[in-house]
């Protein structure tokens, strides 16, 4: 069950490098991953999968050292679109058409109103935007990974901009904002591993308005 599988689930601190994710679950959480709900449809932003363990090694030293990032089996990068423009939109239009029989004019009117909505807009502002998509993405990639007892790690503990120029999405028209160790926990080491898992009261936490 979903919830059995939410309390199973941690933000594991220490990986065993030794075992690795077989590859159809990790296509398995990146095929959720892809169909996380995103605002308008747009999914502004591209996830890198990395393996690749020297890249892995320069990526750690841009995240204060942390472990999980070469000791996991994969690790994921959610990097948002920097801005929006004309041909992004244009480009989530045409998909569209291209799935739903054709670019309609209703297609093309609601994406005209769309660019009138985001383009010109300030980029710092457009870049947070799409920054919060990825963050629905990476949400569902944690429930999935947990689905499918693959250890993961959410993280923001990193130098962006070195994540950046190390991957070389400045050139892309990408910005990092947050990353996805996925692996399994080690047998020992990991503080966590075992520690009650801690969540507010619902009492506290919700609030019903009939």
């Amino acid at each position: 069950m979903l919830i059995d599988d939410l309390n199973w689930r941690y933000a594991t601190k220490k990986m065993d490098d030794t075992k690795t994710v077989p590859e159809e679950k990790v296509e398995a959480i990146l095929d959720a991953l892809r169909l996380a709900p995103t605002s308008s449809g747009l999914q502004p932003f591209e996830v890198l999968v990395i393996t690749d363990k020297a890249l892995r090694a320069k990526l750690q030293e841009a995240a204060f050292g942390q472990a999980q990032l070469v000791d996991s089996s994969h690790l994921l990068v959610f990097a948002a679109w920097d801005d929006y423009t004309d041909a992004r939109i244009d480009m989530v239009r045409d998909e569209t058409g291209a799935a739903r029989g054709g670019v309609s004019d209703t297609l093309v009117n609601y994406y005209k109103n769309l660019k009138g909505n985001y383009v010109g807009r300030d980029a710092e502002v457009n870049f947070q935007h799409a920054a919060r998509q990825a963050y629905i993405a990476l949400g569902v990639a944690l429930v999935a990974a947990a689905e499918q007892q693959v250890d993961s790690t959410p993280m923001e503990g990193f130098d962006p901009a070195k994540f950046d120029e190390i991957l070389g999405l400045r050139d892309k028209g990408l910005k990092t904002v947050c990353i996805l160790p996925l692996g399994y926990r080690a047998v020992e080491g990991d503080w966590l591993k075992d520690a009650p898992k801690v969540r507010r009261d619902r009492d506290v936490l919700f609030t019903r308005i009939d």
